[in-house]
C-alpha cells in the first residue's frame, strides 16, 4: 500500500496490480492504520484509489484457500481486519473520497461504499461477489449497502453477486458520479478542493451526527456482520466457492 500526503491530502493506494489490489488482512490494517492517523488538524481529506486498472478485486481469494482457524479466530479477524476498515472510514475526522479507476468487487466495493463519496470511471464495475465464494458481505457493506441504494437493490446485489456497471452503481447511489477515465482525477482534485475550502471540524461534526443518525447504530451492524461472516466461513459453500474460483470453474452450490 502506498501512502502519499499532499497539502492536506492523504491518498492511500492500493498497489498490488498484479492481483487486481486483492485484499489480504495486511492490507486491511494497513488501510485502517492510514486512516486512523488523520488528524482534522493536519489533513483536509483522505483519496483512495488503486494502481492499474483496478481499484480492488475483493478478497484474496487464494489467502482464504489457506486459512485453517476456528471460528472465534475468523471472528476476530473479520472484525479486527474488514470491521476496522469500516470503522475507520466511517469515524474518519476528514472526509474519505474513493476514486474508482477500476473494478470494485467484494471487499473493493465495500471500501468505495464506506466512503463519504465515490467517483468512478465509465469503465468501472461494481459486484458484491462475496456469495459468489459462499460469503456474506464485509467490510461495512451490510450497514453502507442499505443505506445508499434501498433494501430491495442492496439484497439482489448480495444476493445475487452480479457485476453491474459505472452507470448503474450510479443511479442506485452507490457513486456520486460516473466520469471518462481521463477526467477522473481532475473530477476527485475538484471535490477534495472543495472540501479543502470548508471547515473542517465542522465537517467532522456533520459526518458524525450523520452517522448516528442512521436507522441502526452502525456499530451495531458490524457486530452482526462480522457474527454472520463467521458462520459464512464454516459453511461447504465457502468451501466450493473458494475451490471452485481456483479450479477456474462455475462453483456448484447445490
Amino acid at each position: 500500500m502506498r501512502i502519499e500526503d499532499d497539502d492536506g491530502v492523504r491518498t492511500v493506494t492500493f498497489d498490488r496490480p498484479e492481483v487486481k489490489n486483492a485484499f489480504t488482512a495486511d492490507v486491511a490494517r494497513e488501510l485502517s492504520a492510514a486512516l486512523e492517523a488523520v488528524t482534522a488538524e493536519s489533513f483536509d481529506a483522505v483519496v483512495v484509489t488503486g494502481d492499474g486498472d483496478a481499484f480492488s478485486a475483493g478478497g484474496d481469494i487464494e489467502a482464504m484457500a489457506e486459512r485453517d482457524e476456528t471460528a472465534r479466530e475468523a471472528y476476530q479477524r473479520v472484525r479486527g481486519t474488514l470491521g476496522r476498515v469500516a470503522e475507520a472510514i466511517l469515524t474518519a475526522p476528514v472526509p474519505v473520497v474513493a476514486r474508482v479507476n477500476g473494478d470494485a468487487v467484494g471487499a473493493g466495493m465495500s471500501v468505495a461504499a464506506a466512503c463519504d463519496f465515490a467517483y468512478a470511471s465509465r469503465d468501472a464495475r461494481f459486484a458484491a461477489s462475496f456469495i459468489n465464494v459462499g460469503l456474506v458481505p464485509d467490510a461495512g457493506a451490510t450497514v453502507t449497502l442499505p443505506e445508499l441504494v434501498g433494501l430491495r437493490a442492496a439484497k439482489e446485489l448480495a444476493f445475487t453477486g452480479k457485476l453491474i456497471s459505472a452507470e448503474r452503481a450510479a443511479e442506485l447511489g452507490l457513486v456520486n458520479d460516473v466520469v471518462d477515465a481521463d477526467e477522473l482525477d481532475s473530477v476527485v482534485d475538484e471535490m477534495v478542493e472543495t472540501l479543502a475550502s470548508r471547515p473542517t471540524e465542522s465537517l467532522a461534526l456533520a459526518k458524525e451526527a450523520i452517522h448516528a443518525n442512521l436507522g441502526r447504530p452502525w456499530q451495531d451492524g458490524l457486530e452482526r456482520e462480522a457474527q454472520a461472516q463467521t458462520l459464512a466461513y464454516d459453511t461447504d459453500a465457502h468451501e466450493e466457492g473458494v475451490s471452485a474460483f481456483l479450479e477456474k470453474r462455475r462453483p456448484n452450490f447445490d
